[in-house]
C-alpha cells in the first residue's frame, strides 16, 4: 500500500492476539478506519483508548507482529473494488481475488460502510420473487427486495437449496447472483465453485468468502463487502440482485468472538451485547428501490434446533419469509425438506398473491395439519380405524407431501434424476388437482420427485400400459 501525505503514522504499542493497541501522533484515526500494521497486516480501529491510542482488531493473522512496529492509517474505512469485472470471480473481504485468475477489472472503489437507502427512495410495492421450487413458491412465497431465511440444523439441505436458487435465477437471465460465504468451510467453498463451473452459471455470479479459518474480524466484515458489491449492481447497473448468504449465524458468531476479544460483557447465552444493532446494520441495507432490488436468501444455522436461541430470534425479526427445513422430512427422503407447517411468509395474503393462490395454500396447510393430528391415531390403531373422510384427508396429505418434493439441478449427479424448475401456475395447478381428488387412485410414488402434475399422469399411463 502506497503512503500518502494524508496518512496517519503510529507505532504498535501492544499485541494481544488479534487485538492491537497503536499509538499515533497528532492525528488519530476514526473508529472503523483501516490501519496497516508492520509488513501489511490489515486491522480496523475498534475503539479509542485515550487521546493518542487506538485499539484495533486484526483482519489477518498477526504472526510476526511485535511492539514498536510501524503502523499507517489512510484515515478511511476499508474500501473494495466493484464493477462488472467481478462477475465470475471469487474475492475475499478486501475484494482481492482468491481464484488464481489474476487481477480484477473494476469500475470504482467503494467503502464497505454505505448508508442505508432512505425510506423515501425505497420501493413500497410488494412483489413475489419466484424460485422455481414448488414447496417455497406455493406455501412460503418470497418477496422481491425482501429477506428470506432458510432455517435448519446441520445436514438438512440449506446450502443445496441456495445453490439451486442461484442456478434457477441465472437460467432465467434475471439479473446477477451474489454468494456471500460467512464462516464457510474450505471444502464447501470449493464444492460450490466447482458446481457453478460445471453448470455454466459462474459467469453471472460473484463469490465473496470469509472462510472459517480466517480471523473473526474478516468474517464479521465480509457481509458488508458483499452488500457493497450488490449495491453497485442495483444502483449503478440498475439490475436485480439475488444475494445469498451462507451462513448468517456465522456473522452473529463472529460478532460474539470480536466482542469477547474486546472485553465486552456478554449478553444472554454469551452473545455480544450489541447483537441487535450489529445485525440491523447489515440487514437494513438489503432493500428494493426504483432502480432495482436486492433480494436476499440467508441460510440460518439454528443451534441445537432451538428456535428460541437469541440469534435465531433476532434474525427472524428481519425476515419477510422463513423457510424451515425439517430433519424429520429429510429422514423420510422428502427433499427439499421444507416443513410446510412451521414455514411462513408475510407475502401469503390475498392482497399480494391473489385469492386463488391464498386459498390453495391455506387448504394445503389445513390438509397437512389434519394429517399431522391423525398420525398418533394411525400409529396406535392403524388406518382402518379412521373414518372415510379422515382416510381421504390422509391420502390427500400424503400425495401433497410427495408432490411438493422436487428433483434439483444441483443434485443431478448424485441422484441421477434430471432437475426441474416449476412455474408457480403449474405448482398451484398440481396442488389444486390433488385436493380435488383427481389423483385419488394414483400411487404415492407417482407423485414423488416430479416437476409438474403432468408427469404424474404420464407415470400412471406408463404403469397401466405395463400392467395391461
Amino acid at each position: 500500500m502506497g503512503a500518502s501525505s494524508d496518512d496517519a503514522h503510529g507505532t504498535v504499542k501492544t499485541v494481544r492476539g488479534s487485538v492491537i493497541d497503536v499509538t499515533f501522533g497528532d492525528r488519530l484515526p476514526e473508529i472503523r478506519d483501516m490501519v496497516w500494521l508492520g509488513d501489511g497486516i490489515a486491522a480496523e480501529v475498534s475503539s479509542h483508548v485515550d487521546a493518542t491510542t487506538v485499539r484495533c482488531l486484526a483482519m489477518a493473522r498477526t504472526q510476526g507482529l511485535s511492539r514498536g512496529d510501524p503502523a499507517v492509517s489512510p484515515c478511511r474505512p476499508l474500501s473494495v473494488p466493484v464493477g462488472d469485472g467481478l462477475l465470475g470471480r471469487v474475492v475475499d473481504v478486501f475484494g482481492n481475488p482468491i481464484d488464481g485468475k489474476g487481477e480484477i477489472r473494476w469500475d470504482e472503489i467503494r467503502s464497505i460502510y454505505q448508508p442505508q437507502v432512505p425510506l423515501r427512495r425505497r420501493s413500497t410495492s410488494s412483489e413475489i420473487f419466484e424460485t422455481g421450487i414448488k414447496a417455497i413458491d406455493v406455501l412460503t412465497p418470497l418477496e422481491r427486495g425482501g429477506k428470506a431465511g432458510l432455517f435448519g440444523g446441520a445436514g438438512v439441505g440449506k446450502t443445496v437449496l441456495i445453490m439451486e436458487m442461484i442456478h434457477n435465477m441465472v437460467g432465467r437471465g434475471e439479473g446477477v447472483s451474489l454468494f456471500c460465504g460467512i464462516g464457510e468451510r474450505s471444502r464447501e467453498a470449493e464444492e460450490l465453485y466447482r458446481e457453478l463451473t460445471e453448470t455454466d452459471v459462474l459467469g453471472e455470479v460473484v463469490l465473496v468468502f470469509g472462510q472459517m479459518k480466517e480471523e473473526p474480524g474478516a468474517r464479521l466484515r465480509v457481509g458488508h463487502t458483499a452488500l457493497t458489491i450488490a449495491e453497485f449492481f442495483r444502483d449503478v447497473r440498475r439490475q436485480d440482485v439475488l444475494l445469498l448468504i451462507d451462513n448468517i449465524f456465522r456473522f452473529v458468531q463472529a460478532g460474539a468472538e470480536v466482542s469477547g476479544l474486546m472485553g465486552r460483557i456478554p449478553s444472554q447465552l454469551g452473545y455480544q451485547p450489541n447483537l441487535s444493532t450489529e445485525l440491523s446494520e447489515l440487514e437494513e441495507r438489503i432493500c428494493s428501490t426504483p432502480d432495482g432490488a436486492i433480494s436476499s436468501i440467508q441460510a440460518v444455522y439454528v443451534p441445537a434446533d432451538d428456535f428460541t436461541d437469541p440469534a435465531a430470534v433476532h434474525i427472524f425479526g428481519h425476515l419477510s419469509a422463513s423457510v424451515v427445513l425439517s430433519r424429520d422430512r429429510a429422514s423420510e427422503g422428502l427433499y427439499p425438506a421444507v416443513d410446510p407447517l412451521r414455514s411462513e411468509s408475510k407475502m401469503l395474503v390475498p392482497q399480494i398473491v391473489g385469492h386463488h393462490h391464498y386459498e390453495i395454500a391455506r387448504t394445503v396447510r389445513r390438509t397437512l395439519a389434519a394429517y399431522e393430528d391423525l398420525k398418533d391415531v394411525i400409529a396406535m390403531l392403524g388406518m382402518d380405524e379412521l373414518s372415510e373422510e379422515d382416510q381421504r384427508i390422509v391420502g390427500r396429505a400424503r400425495r401433497l407431501e410427495r408432490f411438493l418434493t422436487q428433483p434439483l439441478f444441483v443434485t443431478e449427479r448424485f441422484t441421477g434424476i434430471e432437475g426441474r424448475s416449476v412455474g408457480l401456475a403449474d405448482a398451484l395447478g398440481g396442488c389444486e388437482r390433488i385436493l380435488a381428488d383427481e389423483l385419488a387412485e394414483a400411487h404415492e410414488s407417482d407423485l414423488f420427485m416430479i416437476g409438474s402434475i403432468d408427469e404424474a399422469f404420464r407415470r400412471i399411463e406408463e404403469r397401466q400400459e405395463v400392467g395391461s
